[in-house]
């Protein structure tokens, strides 16, 4: 019995973890410097918001102006 613990806790620890690979980092960060009209993107990390994965994307835009956007990990959309 105890020879099935280690794989079955590592095959529900996989379940559980939230799937990253639907829409890249690149891919995120192309939507966030789309959404703030061609600005610079400063950094690129894997979030969550409302109990989903999400890409937080920190942009600076042309005027200096530094904004975060998230990008659904899945759909590749803007969130809020």
């Amino acid at each position: 019995m105890n020879a099935f613990a280690p794989p079955a806790l590592a095959l529900l620890l996989v379940l559980a973890t939230p799937a990253w690979a639907d829409v890249s980092r690149d891919e995120a960060a192309a939507v966030a410097q789309r959404a703030s009209n061609g600005g610079r993107v400063l950094s690129v990390e894997k979030a969550e918001a409302d109990r989903r994965p999400v890409w937080r994307v920190k942009v600076v835009t042309a005027s200096g102006e530094v904004r975060l956007i998230l990008i659904d990990a899945a759909s590749g959309r803007i969130v809020g």
